[in-house]
């Protein structure tokens, strides 16, 4: 008979029992001179005109009383600096593949206003364009990602697009850019041919598709510097997708493709943000960790043609998406972000940063006040969400080495099925810091946590933990500051290995130096 030596541990107001050391975690440190590094591109964001995600998120006008620079909240700036936003996608999106760029340039009380028909059917003016997301990204120390109409646009349209944000040559479109007040280019490297054009960007097959998009990228030169083209990949599984466009697309033509996937339990019934049960959460997680297979499969369609990795995968939406918030526009996407949220965020990206020999730009969808969020906006007031926290904490791995590991962990399991409880990942930085990013999804037991940490001998380790006493907690406008990032004191070294007790439902990011 097997005997277990069982613990009660009290952490951050939760109990928890331990029975044995059920996770092991062998980091592969080697030379890493022959590893990825983890691009900080893995950590964009994306911004569509949805809902209340550009109009009172991120843009309030420059006549508002909200402290703005030129029509762009101060306090999302500075959140967003912090949080170390590397990229941008926009205008969308479903609403890329409606949007004329031309309708939002110039004296803004000349621009029409347009129905956004994908998104609420409300009416826009257009104040919102390119001129004002571009100096936005300036003041974010974001680069843009911009999302070109192929489903309702033309080649011209969008060649036309690229040389007035990117050219320094004396022609038409440069010309307007400097008459509309922009004298030098943005030079923007990153452009999205389309979006979902299986879908809202045109319900077109793969071959069609395939085609548009040799066509379109074949006019997309940028006099102003590399051009980064990016196809309209896979919903999901659809592997014959990403096949067809790695046949039939020239390498020359393409640098990255894309792939969306959201955790959701079920189109028709999504279920609540907040006030949901064990079993949804666990559908959720179930969701949510099938990222792991499907960049692995989409990634190894990618190498049959492309071996030396040279095209991304561009996993540029992701997140989770339940039901909108009572009372709320159902078209505007709004829903609350909990401890479930930081669940998504910090297995996502664990699975992107253990990629990232092929996965090197994501976007979760959205920045604010839609779906995933990392800001919530309510008029003046802001409040940063649990997943805002988690890639706050994680953004130490950005542009770091990765570390291979292997882990053999506990299973979190209701009912008959079951997950891994534990994910993670880990790099070191230019500076010689190694950090190790853990999640405990198991939101009813701590989990112990061995680390053999190989060659990697430190003198110190600091760490952050985010969690709460509940899987259905969130911050909110009347409690801000109820969930946020805490010292970590749950981890010792013993005999080169590294102990650690990890509460339930949590996220860990450790410091080695």
């Amino acid at each position: 008979m097997k005997l277990s030596t069982c613990l009660t541990l009290f952490f951050f107001g939760l109990t928890a029992s331990i029975c044995n050391a059920q996770t092991t975690i062998q980091l592969h440190s080697g030379d890493g001179s022959k590893n990825p590094v983890i691009s900080k591109y893995i950590y964009s964001h994306f911004a569509e005109h949805l809902g209340n995600g550009i109009y009172g998120g991120f843009y309030v006008g420059d006549t508002s009383t909200i402290p703005n620079t030129n029509g762009v909240r101060n306090d999302v700036i500075a959140a967003l600096r912090k949080m170390k936003i590397p990229a941008l996608r926009w205008p969308g999106g479903c609403f890329a593949d409606t949007y004329h760029w031309k309708d939002g340039i110039g004296p803004k009380d000349k621009r029409p206003e347009i129905v956004n028909k994908w998104w609420g059917g409300v009416t826009e003016d257009n104040s919102f364009g390119t001129h004002e997301f571009l100096n936005m990204c300036e003041l974010l120390g974001a680069e843009p990602y911009i999302s070109g109409n192929v489903g309702s646009g033309t080649v011209q349209e969008l060649a036309d697009w690229v040389q007035y944000i990117s050219s320094d040559n004396k022609n038409p479109m440069s010309a307007l850019r400097k008459e509309n007040g922009r004298d030098k280019p943005w030079n923007v490297s990153f452009w999205g041919v389309g979006n979902e054009a299986w879908g809202c960007g045109g319900n077109m097959t793969a071959d069609y598709y395939a085609n548009e998009f040799r066509k379109y990228s074949t006019f997309m030169a940028n006099s102003g510097g590399k051009i980064f083209r990016i196809a309209s990949g896979a919903s999901d599984a659809d592997y014959n997708w990403t096949e067809t466009l790695m046949k039939n697309i020239p390498h020359n033509l393409i640098e990255g493709v894309a792939l969306h996937h959201y955790a959701i339990i079920d189109w028709g019934n999504k279920g609540p943000a907040i006030n949901f049960t064990e079993k949804q959460y666990f559908q959720i997680m179930q969701s949510a960790m099938r990222m792991e297979e499907l960049v692995t499969k989409h990634s190894a369609i990618m190498d049959k043609y492309d071996p030396n990795k040279k095209i991304a995968l561009v996993v540029d939406e992701w997140g989770g998406w339940y039901d909108v918030e009572a009372g709320t526009n159902p078209g505007f996407l709004y829903q609350q972000n909990t401890i479930r949220d930081a669940m998504i965020a910090g297995t996502t990206l664990n699975t992107f940063n253990n990629h990232s020999d092929r996965v090197r730009m994501a976007n979760l969808a959205q920045c604010i006040n839609v779906l995933q969020a990392v800001i919530l906006t309510d008029k003046a007031k802001m409040i940063l969400t649990p997943t805002y926290y988690v890639m706050e904490m994680y953004n130490v791995h950005q542009d770091a080495t990765l570390i291979p590991l292997t882990i053999k962990t506990d299973d979190y399991t209701l009912g008959t099925d079951k997950l891994p409880a534990i994910s993670a990942s880990a790099s070191k930085d230019k500076a010689g810091v190694v950090h190790i990013s853990l999640v405990n999804i198991n939101p009813n037991k701590a989990e112990q946590i061995t680390i053999n940490l190989g060659d990697i001998k430190p003198a110190q380790i600091t760490g952050r933990i985010l969690t709460s006493a509940k899987l259905q907690d969130y911050n909110s406008f009347t409690d801000p500051d109820k969930i946020k990032p805490a010292p970590f004191k749950g981890a010792a070294l013993k005999n080169g290995d590294l102990n650690i007790t990890m509460p339930a439902a949590s996220v860990v990011v450790l410091a080695l130096n």
